[in-house]
C-alpha cells in the first residue's frame, strides 16, 4: 500500500527490483603513495552494490529509482589493515510533480564513514548477521533514503523501512567502530534514526509528506496553494517537532539544507506572516546558531524558472 501513491502518479514503464539510483566517488586527494586503484575499486565496488541490490520488496520502475550520492572523503588509509578513515557526504533527491526540478530529500555529513575494505573484496551483506562495516553502512543509507523517500509519497508511509533502519543500527552496535551507539553524539547514525521514529518527532515525519506532496508537488498546478501548504507544513511540521523535541538535531539538519529552497520559494510572493515565519525557520527556528538575519537565495533560482510557470512535462513523475 505504501507505494500506491507514487506508482499511480509514476507513468507505466518496464519495473525494476532496485530502489536506488547512486553515484559514488572516493577523493582520495589527501592520501599520497598509494595506487589509486585501491580507491578505483572501492568506487566500482559500492556502485554496483548501491545499484544492483534490492533493497526492499517493493517494485520501483526505472524512472522511479531514487537518485543519491555517496560522497566519500579518505583522509587516512592503513594499507596494512585495510582501514580507511573517511567522512562522506550522504545526498538524496526527489522529484517534484510535473516540473524539471528536483528537490533535496536528504543531506547530511556522516563524519565517521570509516571502515576496512581489501582490493578486489566481494562485499555482501546479510541483514541478520550485522558484521561488516562498510556493509552495514550502505545498508543504514539505503533504508534511511528509501524511508524518507517513501514518506515523501504518504504519511509514514517509510515507516516498515525506517524500522528495519532502526533494527540495523542496534545489531551494529557490535562493530567495533563510532557512529553506531546512543547518546555518543547528537547527530550520529543512531540519533538520526532514532529521533526520527521518536514519536514526539511524529509532526516532523508529517512534515515529509506535507512539504513534498501537498506544497511542492502542487505549485505546479496552482503556486499560491501549494505555498500556502508549505507554509502549514512548517508550522505544523517543523516547528512543532522543534518545540517537542528541542534537543533533536534533525530540524537544523532539514532547514540547512533547506534554506535556499525556501527562500526561492517565498521570494518576493507570499504574505507577511508566511515571510516572516519563513525566515524564523530559515534561520534555524532560532536555536541551530545561523545569524538571525533575512538570507538572500544563492544563485539557486528553481533552475531559472518561477514557480508561477513551472515547464510541464508530457509524462508524469519521471524521476530525473
Amino acid at each position: 500500500m505504501i507505494l500506491l501513491t507514487s506508482l499511480f502518479l509514476f507513468s507505466n514503464g518496464e519495473l525494476s527490483a532496485q530502489e536506488l539510483n547512486a553515484k559514488v566517488t572516493v577523493n582520495h586527494n589527501q592520501i599520497q603513495g598509494t595506487d589509486a586503484s585501491v580507491f578505483e575499486n572501492l568506487q566500482q565496488t559500492l556502485e554496483q552494490f548501491i545499484n544492483t541490490r534490492q533493497w526492499t520488496h517493493y517494485q520501483f520502475q526505472r524512472n522511479e529509482r531514487i537518485n543519491c550520492n555517496f560522497n566519500i572523503t579518505v583522509s587516512k588509509y592503513d594499507p596494512g589493515s585495510n582501514l580507511f578513515t573517511c567522512s562522506a557526504l550522504i545526498q538524496a533527491n526527489r522529484p517534484v510533480y510535473n516540473a524539471a526540478y528536483s528537490s533535496t530529500l536528504y543531506n547530511n555529513q556522516d563524519g565517521d564513514f570509516n571502515f576496512t575494505f581489501a582490493q578486489f573484496d566481494q562485499i555482501e551483506f546479510n541483514e541478520e548477521n550485522i558484521d561488516n562495516q562498510l556493509t552495514a553502512l550502505i545498508a543504514y543509507y539505503a533504508y534511511l533514503i528509501i524511508g524518507l523517500d517513501l514518506d515523501s509519497f504518504s504519511p509514514m508511509g517509510g515507516e516498515d523501512i525506517l524500522q528495519r533502519c532502526m533494527v540495523l543500527t542496534n545489531n551494529a552496535q557490535n562493530l567495533n567502530f563510532t557512529g553506531w551507539k546512543a547518546f555518543d553524539n547528537s547527530r550520529n547514525r543512531f540519533a538520526i534514526i532514532n529521533d526520527y521514529l521518536d514519536g514526539a518527532m511524529k509532526p516532523f515525519r508529517q512534515l515529509q509528506y506535507d512539504y513534498y506532496r501537498t506544497g511542492l508537488d502542487e505549485m505546479a498546478n496552482n503556486a499560491e496553494r501549494g505555498r500556502t501548504n508549505i507554509t502549514s507544513a512548517l508550522e505544523n511540521g517543523l516547528k512543532k517537532a522543534h518545540e517537542n523535541r528541542p534537543i533533536s538535531m534533525l530540524p537544523q539538519i532539514w532547514t540547512d539544507y533547506k534554506k535556499d529552497e525556501l527562500a526561492n520559494i517565498y521570494k518576493g510572493k507570499g504574505t507577511q506572516k508566511e515571510k516572516e515565519l519563513n525566515k524564523m525557520e530559515r534561520n534555524g527556528l532560532e536555536c541551530n546558531g545561523m545569524e538571525q538575519n533575512g538570507m538572500e537565495a544563492k544563485g539557486l533560482e528553481w533552475n531559472r524558472m518561477e514557480w508561477n510557470g513551472l515547464e510541464k512535462k508530457g509524462i508524469e513523475w519521471t524521476r530525473m
